[in-house]
């Protein structure tokens, strides 16, 4: 049976890991990452679209300077997507998300196996627990950036803005990263967390073994003989 000591900072490594897995579920399931507001010019009018999605669903509105816009729209995002780059790359994020989502759930099951069990020298026990938050947290980095590249770069918002309203030309596009964008860097702080938790147990176990050879190491010779 593990220690008390061993317990605690294990329950409370597990708590820290499915934090993590909560956080990406909430992330994967809202629409905040992004809102674009584009400047736009058709045939009659001048004017703005906003667009506001995530990894799976969006809305967009308009504003025009003359004439009536159209209806706000709910879209899928992948639904109406065309060009291969933006869509594979799209994908990919989502990939990345989920196999981060993967590698937190592993932590989970880890770490709460650890706080009722002792498989110290094998991979179940804290090098495992250092693979799958360091995965999970490189994966969540990844996301961040192949989003952003896709967004800034490959003109993400500007390509939707297109298919939804077919006539309009872009002038000017400004980007606004939302709470689900941001909750990334919470769960990278998590994966962090949950290590940092592991190593002091570490670092405080080998204090502890250490003190106890003190004892045999400082004997007197004739002590120990007898």
């Amino acid at each position: 049976m593990p220690t008390t000591q061993k317990t605690l900072m294990f329950l409370t490594s597990f708590v820290t890991s499915l934090g993590s897995v909560i956080v990406i579920c909430s992330i994967l399931g809202t629409q905040e990452w992004i809102t674009s507001t584009i400047a736009t010019v058709d045939l009659f009018s001048n004017g703005t679209v906003s667009i506001t999605y995530g990894l799976f669903r969006g809305k967009s509105g308009q504003v025009l300077d003359q004439g009536l816009p159209e209806l706000d729209k709910h879209f899928e995002v992948l639904g109406i997507l065309r060009d291969s780059s933006q869509k594979s790359l799209h994908l990919v994020v989502i990939l990345f998300l989920v196999l981060s989502l993967a590698a937190s759930l592993l932590s989970s099951g880890f770490t709460f196996y650890n706080s009722i069990s002792n498989p110290y020298q094998t991979f179940l026990g804290p090098i495992g627990v250092y693979t799958w938050n360091g995965l999970s947290a490189f994966l969540a980095f990844l996301t961040m950036i192949l989003f952003v590249g896709n967004t800034e770069a490959n003109h993400l918002s500007q390509a939707l803005s297109k298919e939804l309203y077919a006539d309009i030309s872009v002038i000017r596009t400004t980007h606004s990263y939302g709470y689900s964008f941001w909750l990334i860097l919470l769960v990278i702080l998590l994966n962090i967390v949950t290590v940092v938790i592991i190593i002091f147990y570490q670092k405080a176990r080998y204090q502890q073994k250490q003190e106890q050879r003190k004892p045999v190491e400082y004997a007197p010779r004739d002590g120990i003989l007898f």
